[in-house]
């Protein structure tokens, strides 16, 4: 049987396979993928997400190895727009001088014009849920860059692939899908790590889930999506955050999670379980009130300053290495600002606390823009 793990381990600065001409790279906690065959000539193949603030230099040089010194895609293709897939996006686009496609129901968040809805801390259980009070969901706008998909369903510069809707996860999330194999880019709209959880998002440890619960303001939408890729059974998938996942794991996975997502992956409780933000063209419409109470507030701001504290102590085993990251986290660009990963598929523990910090400092990274 063929292995339902693509592959963990290796050289994080390397892109690695998923499927014939698919490619992704690991960001500490989060994927980008290059769809093309190897050694494609200038302008054959595209980039599917940007990754988090301080990327862009990891995604070139990523490139360089697939598809040549100085290639560039045709396009840059976003599933959404949460800081964590656009971080490289301004850089790169600038660059590269590409339209960067999205749904139209995401370009409000790419143009300035609108917030994504506010994050939802309290759900999930684990220590990237409570960051995310800190996590950026300000606009950015990309100007001239910004195009809507094709309505056609069409991927440009992707022959052979199209993309469908799987909102939910934001409001105009998409897939990429390829029929000839049954291929799937599936940005947020599942995972393959609990992202909930610091540790599982760092070790890449691999299990299907839904899509991350503190960033997921529609709940029915996004269990259609799970449905709806389920449906496709899809022969291998790249998701946003964990390993690449194929074969008979992955559809019986995503089966198992379609018919129990109610309990699997709907929070117990939350601001949006049972009541959507109300979003159109425009951005945000409407918004559900917070779940706030004196007690959730005094629980929620010491489970967040206790998160960023542990997850800043845990590399104190290797002070040395730990103070000078932090000092070339201080003199770099934002587009030069080291990986902070060790060698395999996920961080060591010592690059915990670099994560940590990087994490929560993207917020003026990405706002400023």
């Amino acid at each position: 049987m063929l292995e339902s793990v693509i592959h963990r381990e290796g050289n994080t600065d390397a892109p690695k396979y998923v499927a014939p001409e698919v490619s992704y790279l690991l960001d500490r906690i989060v994927n980008v993928c290059f769809i093309g065959a190897p050694g494609e000539t200038n302008r054959s193949w595209i980039l599917v997400d940007c990754g988090l603030p301080g990327s862009a230099s990891k995604i070139r040089n990523a490139a360089s190895r697939l598809f040549g010194e100085g290639s560039r895609p045709a396009a840059i293709v976003l599933t959404h727009g949460h800081f964590d897939h656009i971080g490289a996006v301004h850089t790169l686009a600038h660059e590269w001088d590409v339209p960067v496609y999205a749904h139209e129901l995401e370009l409000p968040y790419l143009t300035g014009q609108s917030s994504y809805p506010p994050p939802d801390p309290l759900v999930g259980g684990g220590a990237m849920s409570v960051m995310s009070a800190v996590f950026p969901r300000r606009p950015i706008d990309l100007g001239r860059h910004a195009h809507e998909l094709p309505s056609d369903g069409s991927v440009p510069g992707a022959p052979g692939w199209r993309w469908i809707p799987t909102p939910g996860h934001s409001p105009g999330h998409i897939s990429l899908v390829r029929d000839s194999d049954r291929t799937v880019v599936a940005g947020d709209a599942f995972t393959t790590t609990k992202q909930e959880s610091l540790v599982a998002a760092l070790t890449q440890r691999a299990e299907i889930h839904g899509p991350p619960m503190y960033f997921t303001p529609d709940w029915d939408k996004a269990r259609a999506s799970v449905k709806h890729l389920a449906d496709y059974a899809p022969s291998a998938a790249i998701t946003g955050h964990g390993p690449p996942l194929r074969g008979e794991r992955l559809q019986e996975g995503l089966r198992n999670l379609s018919t129990h997502f109610d309990v699997r992956a709907r929070p117990a409780h939350g601001r949006y379980r049972d009541h959507p933000a109300i979003t159109d063209g425009s951005g945000v419409v409407e918004l559900p009130p917070p779940q706030v109470s004196a007690t959730t507030v005094v629980l929620a701001g010491v489970a967040l300053g206790a998160a960023i504290a542990i997850a800043r102590g845990i590399g104190r085993d290797d002070d040395r290495r730990h103070t000078e990251e932090l000092e070339r986290l201080k003199l770099v660009t934002r587009d030069d600002m080291p990986a902070g990963a060790t060698e395999g598929n996920g961080a060591g523990s010592d690059d915990v606390s670099l994560v940590a910090q990087q994490l929560s400092s993207v917020t003026s990274q990405v706002d400023a823009r």
